[in-house]
């Protein structure tokens, strides 16, 4: 990567003039260390994530460390051999000494020998730090082929690991990386920003900040499109100090009269382009952005950029202020002669400092998402997976969960979840980070349970989904089912069945007398019901449970009704008199005992009772 205060030096050894920058926080990306065995050493560290290589964000990965030999602890030299691999079949985490050479190096000397990910130890007592790359200088071409994960543990960490790996026993030691919480995931959307470059002269990290820009285009455009992330480019400038101002130097290099400024991309200031250019296709870029934003299509930016980069390379010859002229955008540039401040590059300057958990923007490229700076690889399906590992759980879009970044894990014994082989309906949930066994919503329907082992259909619609998991069952052309629309939830046997609801069997009502009991009635039972006949000319009314004549009047058939109504009518009236008389009487015994004596008394108490039997009799 370059560094920001190595490119400025550059800058001020050619023009004798300086710039000023004053080093800011940088902030320890981790990820967490678990021992699982042995147990005596068991429990959590943290880790410093490597820039370089590809961090499994989101992730994790239990393996058996081992340590090298005590010819090449550091891992400066390529292991020769047998790669290394573990009897459990379990991946296997290297473990190796500090020093003697570059941090990738020995990233590199480890995957080329079988190992899934390299722990680094360090050789003294100090806080964690990041490992970077090279310095750009050293044409380095491994360090883009590294794609397993790295990470620098403490030293007490490391002897303790050392310790128990030299009692000799086999994939004695295992641990689990931890990536999981390394990235925030606090909702269902992703927050991330880019800090680069317009210059495309500064070597390898600018043609890897281009292609990178250029491949991730369409997964950019395709979650900003579903809103699912909030995308925000930003470029870095300086400002000449005042007594540089007037200088050739700061012309070439600055706009605005020194307050935003940019290194000369050849380094030399007697030919080809000037700092200021630079400066000011920066602002430009930032305009398209802001402009296409607030037409509510901020995805326009990744076109132009990239567009811009074919048309308008710098290495063509082909960069110019004019090259793709806009009139919002260039009222969003204003004047880069005038000796005023400019919103857009001001902004810019006050976000380079760290805020929160982000530290300081001293690296290009950089990128940060949710506010947490990025490490590994700047490659498409590295980010792609990072930015995943930024959402929410079980909120992920489908970009997240394709085969390319993640395995299904529903696709084996349905992850252990409850499933309806039947329905084709499982409760097992496909994320990110792994399974979920979560009851799932079918057409409108809610399943509940723990998702493991049971999930049943609640709520309206759930007797159109099996039944509602309730008995049902089909004779001689009738349907009986216990589940009942009426109830939310619960399974209850129709009348003329009896049961749990979930199992139901036909109720004998003639031979258990439930029912065609009157002297004239005859009674034959049949699935879910039965069939009452009279004797002789009578007819039967189920509702009262009695024959009566089938050649009665009309007017008799009418004086039976109201007959029978008004029976029944005289029984209800009788119970709700009762009711209403023993409530009455009840209110006033102890209203007037209220008056002569203490609640609390038990002996008033057992008079009040007596009292109340007396008013009932």
């Amino acid at each position: 990567m370059v560094r920001l205060w190595r490119w400025l030096a550059v800058s001020m050894a050619m023009t004798a003039a300086a710039f000023s920058f004053v080093s800011g926080r940088f902030v320890v990306e981790k990820n967490s260390v678990r021992v699982i065995r042995p147990e005596h050493i068991r429990g959590r560290h943290d880790a410093a994530i490597a820039n370089f290589g590809v961090p499994h964000y989101g992730g994790t990965m239990v393996g058996v460390v081992k340590f090298p030999d005590k010819n090449n602890t550091t891992a400066c030299n390529a292991f020769n051999g047998t790669p290394f691999k573990s009897r459990s079949r379990r991946p296997v985490i290297l473990l190796v000494d500090r020093g003697d050479c570059y941090f990738a190096l020995k990233a590199w000397n480890a995957q080329q020998a079988g190992a899934a990910a390299v722990l680094v130890a360090d050789n003294t007592d100090e806080p964690l730090l990041t490992m970077d790359n090279p310095e750009e200088s050293q044409d380095l071409e491994y360090v883009d082929k590294i794609t397993i994960p790295s990470a620098f543990i403490n030293h007490e960490f490391g002897e303790t690991l050392k310790k128990a790996l030299a009692k000799g026993m086999t994939d004695h030691v295992i641990v689990k990386l931890d990536w999981r919480e390394s990235m925030p995931h606090p909702d269902e959307r992703v927050e991330y920003e880019f800090w680069m470059n317009s210059n495309d002269e500064c070597g390898p990290r600018c043609d890897e900040q281009m292609n990178f820009v250029k491949n991730f285009r369409g997964h950019a455009q395709l979650l900003e499109k579903g809103g699912f992330t909030q995308f925000t480019p930003h470029y870095i400038t300086w400002y000449c100090p005042e007594t540089f101002i007037l200088s050739k130097q700061c012309r070439a290099q600055c706009i605005n009269r020194g307050r935003y400024c940019a290194p000369d991309p050849e380094q030399d200031f007697n030919e080809g382009y000037d700092g200021k250019d630079v400066v000011i296709e920066n602002l430009r870029q930032l305009c398209v952005h802001r402009v296409a934003n607030e037409t509510g299509q901020p995805w326009v930016w990744w076109d132009f950029v990239t567009d811009y980069h074919v048309r308008c390379s710098m290495k063509d010859k082909k960069y110019s202020t004019d090259c793709l002229p806009l009139a919002k955008i260039t009222k969003c540039m204003g004047d880069p002669e005038a000796d005023v401040e400019n919103d857009v590059l001001k902004t810019e300057q006050e976000l380079q400092v760290g805020h929160d958990s982000r530290g300081d923007v001293t690296i290009l490229p950089t990128l940060v998402i949710n506010n947490v700076q990025y490490r590994g690889k700047l490659e498409r399906i590295a980010v792609l997976k990072a930015i995943c590992a930024g959402f929410k759980e079980s909120t992920e879009p489908p970009v997240c969960l394709n085969g390319d970044i993640e395995t299904n894990e529903c696709l084996r014994s349905n992850g252990g979840c409850w499933q309806d082989q039947k329905l084709n309906i499982t409760a097992c949930k496909d994320t990110f980070r792994g399974r979920l066994c979560v009851c799932p919503v079918v057409h409108g329907v809610r399943y509940q349970g723990d998702g493991y082992t049971s999930c049943q259909a609640v709520g309206p619609g759930r007797c159109a989904m099996d039944n509602g998991g309730c008995w049902s069952e089909n004779r001689d052309g009738q349907t009986f089912s216990a589940c009942s629309g009426s109830l939310l939830t619960g399974c209850r046997c129709p009348n003329g069945f009896h049961g749990d609801g979930y199992m139901c069997e036909d109720t004998d009502e003639c031979k258990e007398k439930l029912a065609c009991n009157c002297p004239e009635c005859s009674c034959k039972n049949k699935w879910g019901g039965y069939d009452c006949k009279c004797k002789g000319n009578l007819l039967y009314i189920k509702g009262e449970d009695t024959c009566i004549a089938k050649n009665m009047s009309r007017s008799g058939w009418i004086l039976m009704l109201l007959v029978l109504s008004c029976v029944a009518g005289a029984i209800a009236g009788y119970i709700f008199y009762k009711y209403r008389l023993r409530s009455y009487m009840d209110s006033e015994v102890m209203a007037i005992m209220s008056q002569y004596m203490p609640l609390d008394n038990n002996n008033h108490c057992t008079e009040i009772q007596q009292l109340r039997q007396d008013s009932t009799a």
